[in-house]
């Protein structure tokens, strides 16, 4: 029989169809459509006693897939596994090639970081067996997450509510958001004041500047210190101290990694990070581009390095020289960030495939939300390797009666990569103290006449909840989780209900903090940021050769089969806070209380199950709705997402993104609400064609 061309096999259907318009006729690709066989859904599926046997079946639904590809693999003589380029990856892989037959140790595994024709036939010209390594770190992951969630979240079935999970990162992150919330609830907030001193030189200058102290130290200030302080200055005159001169540079920032690209995302962008991915995946995996066909636009979504491959680091210097000149070249080579626990430095930084396709040029073959992000994954790179932003800083210290000021003023005397990239200082004030340039004509020893003291009183802030891109940040800095489990977790905490996004920010429920509070008497470990940091080291370990993947879980299980035996002897039935209300039911007169469902909480009747009535609860926000006049409500959508709508529902179906207000427009009457834009925030009006907007309501 003749045999067919060679088999490429990929996992999605956009990733086989972008590489089979590089590959032409000569190969066929095909996709699996991700995992092919995993462990069973519905049984343990791990023999514990057989030192973690894993028991793996083909997932439902995929036996026609996989005949379909076994029929292919049997008809050629070279099959090509194209998975992704990471554990996950290596594993489907493996899986691939235990169910198709193959051997893994003949050179099969082809492994590209950015799906572009030199990329891949580069790949298919240097494939290598599977690596058994990172395979196993893989299965030790797999393995460690289904002891957990199968024996500790059917324990939480039992003494709190069906349908919860644990989980090794889950728990850990859950664990940082309740103590973020537990923070915030004890805040004692403090008073403070600070002072701002105006003087004027000889030609009637203004210059501002701030008090530090007697010993020129930052401090805050209490009433009555404040009050001294202005006593002892009072219709005084002010000598400069000394005037400093100096050039501060700002370096631009590295590529992103999978993290920092859904930080700014949220940031610049307003996406979450679950969107951040899913956008970042089909530009890895190719789109249509005008002129060009399929083709992949950006590298590997999933990495935690700052590396930027040579050549590539080469067309973008190039190109920069080209079209700014050389003064606007960075430097030396950035080194990768290594310092970071668990930082692997595997794979590349997210970047564009070619530098030359600039976002301007292709924006018309992308959505809108693909146009955005590939510009900022664009800008940043080139950025990445320009030259630093140069600001002149003068500061000036002055005296008073033993008192210490001090003025400011930064001038940015050449942009570098902000003349491409944005980020949160270039956004900002380029000049300080609103002194101008007045700063630089004055010399030590003047006498400057004080013409204002003013003081401004201040209360500290608690710390802000976390939002997903902060949460996200301090996992990784934490070393716990990696690339591909950030958002997974995120959407976990929020389906089961452990957490709720209330303006761009994660707030655990009562739910979440019960869970939590057990989990940290019983099991310490699994909510111990330390004790999950070194899991994670051990899978890196496992990946390295250096220990073995069983050792892993058995170092695990034994001290965590004993605490799960003492949490089912103490643990008794758990009761959930219930919130009452004033309200009575409607059908029996008895009291109703406040219940949480998966859209959010709704009233019950005390008297279930005999009587089973419910109602919304609605949440007003002050905001009145523009087309019917009821109140604007509070919703959920089913993601768990905050979202807005009239109380009228379904009579009337107003709703929007943006937080109502008691604010009233000034303009048309209709209610404002508050709306994000750039990192800022401002007042608009909801009435739709009035457009009025006052940023500068909300400072």
């Amino acid at each position: 029989m003749a045999r067919t061309k060679p088999l490429i096999i990929v996992e999605s259907p956009a990733k086989a169809k972008t590489i089979s318009r590089f590959l032409g006729s000569r190969y066929q690709v095909k996709a699996s459509l991700g995992h092919i066989r995993d462990l069973p859904k519905s049984q343990f599926g791990v023999d514990i006693e057989s030192n973690f046997t894993p028991r793996y079946i083909t997932i439902r639904g995929k036996g026609p897939l996989l005949k379909e590809l076994r029929e292919a693999a049997k008809k050629t003589d070279k099959v090509l596994l194209a998975t992704d380029p990471d554990r996950e990856g290596e594993a489907i892989s493996w899986h691939l090639s235990e169910l198709l037959g193959l051997d893994s140790s003949a050179p099969r595994r082809i492994e590209f970081h950015e799906i572009t024709k030199d990329a891949v036939t580069a790949a298919i010209a240097h494939a290598r067996p599977i690596n058994m390594e990172l395979v196993n770190a893989q299965q030790a992951r797999r393995i460690l997450d289904r002891v957990v969630g199968y024996k500790l979240s059917p324990l939480l079935w039992r003494k709190v509510r069906p349908g919860l999970s644990a989980g090794r990162v889950q728990s850990t992150a859950l664990r940082l958001l309740v103590d973020r919330e537990l923070e915030i609830e004890n805040f004692q907030s403090q008073e403070y004041f600070t002072l701002e001193l105006t003087a004027q030189d000889g030609q009637g200058h203004p210059i501002k500047a701030s008090y530090l102290g007697p010993l020129g130290e930052k401090g805050h200030l209490s009433d009555t210190e404040a009050k001294t302080v202005m006593t002892a200055v009072d219709h005084h005159s002010v000598t400069v101290q000394s005037v400093k001169e100096r050039e501060r540079r700002r370096n631009p920032p590295s590529a992103f990694t999978t993290s920092t690209l859904q930080q700014e995302a949220a940031r610049r962008l307003g996406f979450t990070a679950r969107r951040t991915m899913s956008v970042a995946q089909q530009l890895y995996e190719g789109l249509d581009v005008s002129g060009e066909g399929q083709v992949g636009l950006i590298t590997y979504i999933r990495t935690d390095s700052t590396r930027v491959a040579e050549a590539a680091r080469a067309e973008v210097r190039g190109y920069i020289e080209e079209q700014l000149g050389s003064d606007w070249l960075g430097g030396a080579v950035k080194k990768p960030q290594k310092d970071r626990p668990g930082v692997q430095n595997a794979h590349e930084a997210i970047r564009p495939t070619a530098v030359l396709r600039h976002p301007e040029r292709i924006k018309g073959s992308l959505t809108r939300d693909q146009a955005r992000l590939y510009r900022l994954i664009w800008e940043r790179f080139v950025a990445s390797e320009m030259a630093s932003a140069r600001y002149q800083v003068t500061t000036v210290d002055l005296r008073i009666e033993g008192h210490a000021f001090r003025a400011t003023h930064s001038v940015r005397t050449f942009g570098g990569y902000q003349a491409i990239y944005q980020d949160g200082e270039a956004e900002g004030n380029e000049a300080g103290g609103g002194n101008g340039g007045v700063l630089g004509g004055l010399v030590e020893g003047q006498v400057l006449q004080v013409v204002d003291l003013k003081d401004e009183q201040h209360f500290t802030e608690p710390p802000p909840r976390f939002s997903e891109a902060s949460l996200v940040k301090t996992l990784e800095e934490l070393g716990i989780g990696r690339p591909s489990t950030y958002v997974p977790t995120i959407e976990t905490l929020v389906s089961r209900d452990y957490v709720i996004r209330e303006q761009r920010r994660l707030k655990p429920t009562e739910l979440g903090q019960v869970v939590i509070s057990l989990l940290r008497k019983y099991f310490p470990e699994i909510v111990d940021t330390q004790f999950t940091a070194a899991v994670e080291a051990q899978l890196d370990q496992v990946e390295e050769a250096s220990l073995d993947w069983h050792d892993v879980l058995n170092r695990f299980y034994g001290p965590f089969a004993s605490e799960l035996e003492v949490a089912e002897q103490d643990i008794g039935p758990v009761e959930l806070p219930e919130e009452t209300t004033d309200e009575v039911c409607p059908q029996c007169a008895r009291p109703l209380t406040v219940k949480r469902g998966r859209f959010g909480k709704f009233l019950a009747c005390t008297g279930y199950p005999e009587c089973q009535f419910t109602k919304p609860l609605l949440e007003k926000t002050g905001g009145m709705c523009p087309r019917c006049g009821s109140p604007i409500v509070v919703r959920r959508s089913r993601r768990g997402r905050t979202f807005y709508g009239c109380g009228g529902y379904p009579e009337c179906d107003f709703v929007t993104w943006n937080r109502p207000t008691e604010a009233v427009c000034p303009k048309c009457g209709a209610s404002m609400a508050i709306r994000r834009k750039a990192g800022k925030e401002e007042l608009v009006c909801l009435r739709e064609g009035c457009g009025h907007e006052q940023a500068e309501a909300l400072g």
